[in-house]
């Protein structure tokens, strides 16, 4: 029989909410922080870069 504090540890947040696309399964709260990290790095290549306005 398992404690309850280590199945409390083991499973913190309950099972979770899953996205299942062929062989890939992830966890909606990782497609999340992937999502806003591509949004993130596509914002920065066309963001100009902040320089001087004396050149």
């Amino acid at each position: 029989m398992i404690p309850p504090l280590l199945a409390a540890a083991a499973d913190p947040v309950g099972s979770g909410i899953f996205l299942g696309w062929a062989p890939i399964t992830i966890s909606i709260g990782n497609f999340i922080v992937i999502v806003a990290m591509v949004v993130l790095f596509v914002a920065a290549l066309f963001v100009p870069f902040l320089h001087d306005r004396d050149e």
